[in-house]
């Protein structure tokens, strides 16, 4: 790794365990917030059910490239990004259960951001997949992306990997800063606003990573 990609790295380890102490965080304040809690069609419920969503592929594919290469640090790149990920979708879960309310909806993937769906950088991201309602929900790869992760190996499986992440990441950072400015739990908001800072930072990690192999997304 460069020294540029050493320190991404770093920072990216600290931003990782920013979000560990912000979802255990949330943990110890739910009993205290108990004097109102979030509708089935709030902020804070729609960005729970739909970041398990999004967060479900980037495990899947973080788990792919892992058995699909011997870089160490794309190794080790998708091992926190599996490892964080499923520990904030036990968190989200949490939090509907806390709230007394359904994991999944029948509705329209987000629609918890209201009319800012149509401000998102639609034309990077990749939409493919679709949730229980019928929607597509944005950055995710399509079923054919992730078949064809799971045929490549090596540095083909990095560089399509990172792509596909970074798509996936732009998507999430998006959703989480939504969430961050009008979600009414703090526990919501300090975690999205975690997921942000970590994100940002894998986002330029794999930015440099693609360009150490003569490529981008």
């Amino acid at each position: 790794m460069t020294p540029g990609s050493t320190r991404r790295a770093m920072a990216i380890a600290a931003a990782v365990l920013a979000v560990v102490i912000a979802a255990s965080a949330g943990l110890l304040v739910g009993d205290r917030m108990a004097s109102s809690t979030p509708g089935v069609d709030s902020v804070d419920a729609g960005f729970a059910r739909d970041m398990q969503i999004h967060h479900a592929q980037a495990v899947e594919m973080s788990l792919i490239v892992r058995d699909r290469t011997l870089d160490p640090a794309v190794r080790t790149l998708a091992y926190d990004i599996l490892a964080s990920q499923q520990h904030q979708r036990g968190q989200m879960a949490a939090w509907l259960t806390e709230w007394s309310l359904p994991q999944t909806s029948t509705d329209p993937v987000m629609q918890w951001m209201r009319g800012d769906m149509g401000d998102m950088a639609m034309g990077d991201m990749a939409m493919g997949d679709t949730s229980p309602g019928g929607a597509v929900m944005p950055g995710m790869a399509t079923a054919a992306d992730v078949d064809g992760l799971r045929e490549l190996s090596g540095v083909e499986a990095e560089i399509r990997y990172l792509e596909l992440m970074t798509v996936h990441h732009r998507a999430g950072v998006e959703m989480a800063q939504y969430a961050a400015d009008h979600a009414a739990e703090q526990q919501v908001v300090d975690l999205a606003q975690a997921m942000v800072s970590a994100q940002d930072s894998e986002i330029a990690l794999m930015n440099d990573m693609l360009a150490a192999r003569d490529s981008e997304a």
